[in-house]
């Protein structure tokens, strides 16, 4: 019998993982969800029927499950949330935690959890919702080597298409290559904001462009200039929420701050994103950058 798994922290990201997980692991009883917001544990349940059942409290999520996976939208929620796990029995269980946070705060609920008799693994991984959705993300798996060992029939060919092994190394380890490696995005997306901006400004105009991009850079770069051309980054609700896409350039800088070095695209991508939240509130998406950058070119926010 497949132990039983907790869900907790059904975000986009969350929803999308969390459905993969109960349809491609052949688990032998229920996922368990928890959300704070219980009606999207509720609905989300509802689309998945009997492969999912909510739990009504964090506690029984917790005490029922033997592996429980946290999905959350910032380092004071993940670490409010595995307080309260510290709270109770846990000795024997492993917590699975696929948030991005800062380093140090994974290595240290990592070891407050393993001083408590269960394990840590950090999982976070590489991709936006739709990959997260069709089970294409890449997942970084780091703890001790039993306790990732334990995850993996779960990562590569289920909540993602395959795995970054750092098997017993510090889980803070996943963490700042998962930081950094978002700089790569927020480097993407810049470049691609501008691009388009200057293609409409020269007279080319944006199709020539994201034909380009489609041919030469399929994948993440080809579904950012989609959302951008389509003006899906004002039209509906972000995918990549601003608030989370600062809390992210933030760690970003204070690693590299911490250590001596600079990362000047993120420093861009800040003040973008800065721009974002200012015009678009809490709906503001990591694509936004591209309505920030038409703004200073003296275009309209939106793409209309």
């Amino acid at each position: 019998m497949t132990p039983r798994i907790a869900w907790i922290g059904l975000g986009n990201m969350g929803r999308g993982m969390s459905t993969n997980l109960v349809r491609k692991a052949s688990l032998s009883r229920p996922l368990i969800l928890f959300n704070r917001t219980a009606s999207r544990a509720e609905q989300h349940a509802a689309t998945l029927g009997d492969l999912a059942a909510v739990a009504p409290t964090l506690e029984s999520a917790i005490t029922d499950a033997d592996i429980i996976f946290t999905s959350l939208g910032s380092d004071s929620a993940v670490t409010s949330t595995l307080d309260f796990a510290l709270s109770l029995p846990i000795t024997g269980k492993l917590f699975v935690e696929t948030s991005t946070v800062a380093p140090s705060t994974a290595s240290a609920l990592a070891s407050r959890i393993t001083a408590a008799g269960a394990s840590y693994v950090s999982m976070p991984v590489f991709g936006a919702p739709p990959m997260a959705d069709a089970g294409v993300v890449v997942c970084v798996l780091a703890g001790p080597a039993e306790a990732v060992a334990r995850v993996k029939p779960y990562a590569a060919g289920v909540i993602g298409r395959a795995n970054i092994d750092l098997s017993g190394q510090d889980p803070g380890q996943a963490l700042l290559l998962k930081v950094l490696g978002n700089t790569f995005i927020f480097g993407m997306i810049e470049t691609l904001g501008a691009g388009l901006v200057a293609a409409e400004k020269t007279g080319l105009g944006v199709g020539y462009i994201q034909q380009f991009v489609n041919l030469l850079f399929p994948g993440p770069m080809a579904m950012y200039a989609e959302r951008m051309v389509v003006g899906t980054y004002w039209r509906k609700e972000p995918l990549g929420p601003v608030d989370v896409a600062r809390k992210d350039a933030g760690h970003a800088l204070a690693l590299a701050e911490g250590a001596g070095a600079r990362l000047p695209v993120v420093e861009l991508a800040e003040g973008h994103l800065r721009a974002v939240k200012e015009y678009m509130g809490e709906r503001g998406d990591i694509a936004g950058i591209y309505g920030a950058l038409r703004q200073e070119a003296g275009l309209k926010f939106e793409n209309e």
